[in-house]
């Protein structure tokens, strides 16, 4: 058996694995179907509608992904994150290769409203996408795509931006903005904490009209990951719950119960 074959063959399994996990991927812009083959189309695959927000403390220099959505596992697709190079959500018809291909850039150096372009004009499906970035200076951007599921749009922000589609109304987004500006100047507060009160505060407003399912809290730290030996800090999952934000903040309160120390000393931002 020759290796061209085993390739070949290992490629079509991931891309198979990927439509069974329900990942809303475009696998021909990933590489990952051949020419030839037939590329997943939208009908194919559940749109990722929902709700997410994404944002910077400039005090502490994390980064993170707060998302809420009436789909399974939504922390399996939305939320990327790097530190010290940015944060990330891919949401609608998702592209899950703006994860990975957005944080390669802003680590090269681009700005968020950069690499957000870069991600979008060479996607010929990006008027079914919707995305959020958020880079290491807390430069923000968001893209809403012509032809997403309305109610659909985002708010950017200082340090942070937000964005849904198949929203109650404008005023989900518009919640989820003031709910972190609101948070952010709670005295011993964290990122973590801006981040689930702009989820809370969309849901407020009606969030997905579709209902609720998973949600997810994505925050990255240079090693602050267990053993130091990666950047997540907090990555907390509800991946199938009558109320996964409540669920999502019972965890988050878990994990500074459990991780005391990492929540007590916080880093200074050089």
């Amino acid at each position: 058996m020759s290796f061209k074959f085993l390739a070949r063959a290992e490629r079509l399994f991931l891309a198979v694995a990927l439509l069974a996990s329900g990942c809303t991927t475009d696998l021909r812009h990933q590489g990952m179907v051949e020419s030839g083959n037939v590329a997943p189309q939208h009908g194919d695959l559940p749109p990722v509608a929902t709700f997410s927000v994404v944002g910077f403390d400039p005090e502490t220099g994390d980064l993170g992904v707060a998302v809420q959505s009436k789909f399974f596992g939504v922390g399996s697709v939305v939320p990327w994150a790097k530190a010290k190079v940015g944060a990330i959500a891919t949401q609608s018809y998702a592209n899950v290769a703006y994860g990975p291909d957005g944080l390669a850039l802003l680590a090269a150096g681009k700005t968020a409203k950069e690499t957000l372009k870069q991600l979008t004009d060479v996607d010929d499906r990006r008027d079914s996408r919707q995305a959020g970035i958020v880079d290491a200076k807390g430069t923000s951007a968001s893209f809403t795509g012509a032809k997403c599921n309305a109610w659909a749009g985002h708010r950017e922000g200082t340090n942070f931006c937000v964005q849904g589609n198949i929203l109650a109304s404008e005023n989900v987004v518009k919640a989820m903005a003031a709910g972190f500006e609101t948070a952010r100047k709670v005295e011993g507060s964290e990122l973590a904490d801006w981040l689930m009160a702009s989820l809370e505060a969309g849901q407020a407003e009606g969030g997905d009209t579709r209902g609720k399912q998973s949600a997810a809290l994505l925050v990255v730290r240079e090693k602050s990951g267990y053993g130091n030996a990666n950047d997540r800090y907090i990555d907390l999952r509800v991946e199938d719950h009558p109320e996964p934000i409540p669920e999502l903040a019972r965890l988050l309160e878990m994990h500074k119960k459990f991780y005391a120390g990492a929540h007590k000393n916080k880093p200074k931002r050089k």
